[in-house]
């Protein structure tokens, strides 16, 4: 190229820069100065309305511990990881304030803290103070049709911020899932932040469902027929994977509920010197004065199955196998009942109820199907005391508390082959079997038919065997692992 040609396209581009391209750089310089300004300015009004929160400090000093936990009042094993985490805190920090930020607006807290008590018999040691939040809709799933996570993500940190506004705390603690929050606490709260993670919002094997072009709960159908489409939500998973990862990455102190869970967060978030395995509590001991005899009766024998009413713990499948069961059990004595327990903690759990029932009738099972939904506490165990055998279904399940409870009442579970019951549940312990683990409708019905099949004997050594290991998910157990996580953060305040 000559070198009048070279001046020419190099005087051509500077009237380019300078028209356009510099004018853009600046105004997008200035712009992100502004940003940081208001960003900081939000930071210093946030930091001195901390120190100005008469309402939740009894104390000029006294620390503020707040949990973020949106749906509280559900009654769910993360609630129970709640209310546990608050009184193990309470029990060792006890000069400092509690406040739960909760959308649970249509009940006081009396009556979220005697709901505690009635389905989990857990009693805090000093009260606590709720943060009533009024956009929590903006994380229901039912408000986004399409892209869900991310929705419901960017939901979370809108209602992050409506309770950040309201009480500043000094430690934060995610107690649900809701990652977004993070940086928000953290940076413009200048609060110290951990997190305990039931199940992370986006895994590798979700990612791997949607390479696969397999159908599931959260891959529809007509996306996994449709190359380009699955193409499009895979490049859309790898985005949010790689946000979730950035925000999960603030966190100071990283509490997962098992193995499974560890594995998937470790390779999102990067968090490996801050994390670690949390097994959630389980009401073992309650459980233990069931005694350890055939349950079967004169009249009928009970399955139970225990799970808050959501998509992903595949209900539908339990049914189903059932049915299935009925059939090759027909005329035999006694008769078999399913009895369905859980929580619904909303309109979309109530129809999926409803739904569920509807599935029963279509199966000509619903004179043997009966749903128990947000029972007490003394009717979980009366149910569990009766069963023979417990189901779970839920592929993936990060933990599964219900599991542990079945196995601590005598009950032979019988679980999903994947997850938290394959990998920290439903091992052997000391050699010896404490369940059963299935993965299609097939081999769930087979699996119960084995187990009423086997002799009293058996059935015996099994319940002994998986009582005896599940007592490393005791409540006492809980309390030493979450204190021992959570030390580092109080080091620092």
């Amino acid at each position: 190229m000559a070198l009048g040609e070279r001046n020419f396209y190099l005087s051509k581009f500077l009237r380019l820069f300078y028209s356009f391209l510099l004018p853009g750089l600046i105004i997008s310089i200035l712009l992100c100065i502004c940003l940081i300004i208001v960003l900081w300015r939000i930071r210093m009004e946030l930091r001195k309305k901390k120190k100005s929160m008469s309402a939740y400090r009894s104390k000029k000093n006294q620390m503020v511990i707040a949990f973020f936990h949106p749906y509280c009042n559900a009654g769910g094993g993360g609630e129970r990881v709640l209310w546990c985490a608050l009184r193990a805190l309470q029990k060792k920090y006890h000069e400092a304030t509690y406040v739960v930020y909760t959308g649970d607006e249509n009940v006081t807290g009396e009556q979220i803290l005697d709901d505690a008590f009635r389905r989990f018999n857990i009693k805090l040691v000093h009260p606590v103070k709720f943060v009533f939040l009024r956009k929590r809709y903006l994380v229901e799933a039912s408000l986004y049709p399409h892209f869900t996570l991310l929705g419901q993500s960017l939901g979370s940190f809108f209602l992050g911020w409506e309770a950040l506004v309201k009480c500043v705390p000094d430690v934060y603690i995610d107690s649900m899932g809701y990652a977004f929050t993070l940086p928000l606490f953290k940076y413009l709260g200048d609060c110290k932040v951990g997190c305990y993670v039931h199940y992370p919002t986006i895994s590798t094997d979700m990612l791997s469902v949607v390479r696969n072009q397999s159908a599931g709960f959260n891959n529809a159908t007509f996306i996994t027929k449709n190359v380009f489409l699955s193409k499009v939500k895979l490049i859309y998973y790898y985005l949010f994977a790689m946000i979730y990862g950035l925000v999960g990455s603030c966190s100071d102190v990283v509490m997962v509920n098992s193995s499974w869970t560890l594995n998937h967060i470790l390779s999102l978030w990067k968090v490996q010197s801050c994390c670690s395995v949390v097994y959630p509590p389980c009401d073992v001991k309650t459980f233990l004065d069931i005694p350890l005899h055939e349950k079967q009766t004169t009249s009928e024998t009970i399955l139970v199955s225990l799970g808050q009413f959501r998509p992903e713990k595949n209900h539908a499948l339990q049914i189903r196998a059932f049915a299935k069961l009925l059939e090759e059990m027909a005329g035999k004595d006694p008769s078999l009942k399913l009895v369905l327990i859980g929580g619904c903690r909303n309109r979309d759990d109530e129809d999926r109820v409803n739904q569920l029932k509807k599935l029963c009738e279509d199966l000509g099972v619903q004179e043997n199907v009966e749903f128990q939904i947000n029972i007490p506490f003394e009717e979980l165990k009366y149910y569990l005391s009766k069963a023979t055998i417990g189901l779970h279904t839920m592929w993936n399940e990060h933990f599964g508390i219900g599991i542990v409870e079945c196995m601590a009442a005598g009950t032979i579970i019988l679980a999903h082959n994947s997850g938290g019951p394959k990998l920290d549940i439903v091992v052997p312990y000391e050699g010896n079997i404490t369940g059963f683990l299935a993965e299609s409708e097939e081999d769930y019905a087979e699996t119960m038919a084995h187990i009423l099949c086997l002799s009293t004997e058996e059935r015996l050594q099994i319940r002994k065997n998986a009582r005896q290991s599940v007592s490393r998910f005791s409540d006492h157990e809980f309390e030493v692992s979450f204190l021992s996580s959570m030390e580092n953060i109080f080091k620092t305040k």
